[in-house]
């Protein structure tokens, strides 16, 4: 894990970003993105207007996953940060979704949120629940058979949520 740095996405890392996007949304069974949705829409979600995106990348060219952050809510909700986490098939189980999650809380505090949300974690996916939990998020919610998964049928989703501090210290 040595040779992983994680840093700003660029555009030129899109060419590198869309198959690893493709691949995940292929499956059926973590994002609700339809397998046939193209690579303008998935630049929108990664590069759109209020999205900080970060890679990791091995030996600074390899890239490994990535992860986007951004207000969950706008207005008296943008105090609470979002994120969704994408890693390559290939380099899943070894560790980069942990450095990312990492990455992603550190940087939200920096930008000055207060907690982080998750909208819509799929039930089934086990491996970023105990991700998620690791790194001190709880579920705070179920939508029951909220996601059409594509072996499994409809499934539970999550809502995932990490407060950052005592609330009652927060500025207002």
């Amino acid at each position: 894990m040595k040779d992983i740095q994680i840093r700003p996405a660029l555009d030129a890392d899109f060419a590198a970003m869309w198959p690893i996007f493709q691949a995940l949304v292929a499956g059926g069974d973590t994002y609700t993105f339809d397998a046939d949705t193209g690579a303008d829409v998935c630049r929108a979600y990664w590069f759109g207007p209020g999205v900080q995106s970060y890679v990791a990348v091995m030996g600074g060219e390899r890239l490994l996953g990535m992860y986007r952050l951004v207000a969950n809510q706008p207005g008296h909700g943008g105090h609470v940060a979002n994120a969704a986490f994408m890693v390559d098939p290939a380099a899943q189980g070894v560790g980069v979704g942990l450095l990312l999650g990492r990455h992603c809380l550190e940087r939200a505090r920096q930008c000055g949120y207060l907690a982080m949300q998750f909208n819509f974690v799929v039930s089934t996916n086990i491996g970023a629940l105990m991700l998620w939990k690791k790194l001190g998020f709880a579920v705070v919610g179920t939508l029951p058979k909220a996601f059409r998964h594509a072996q499994l049928g409809y499934v539970d989703a999550y809502v995932m949520y990490q407060l950052f501090g005592e609330p009652n210290q927060w500025p207002l």
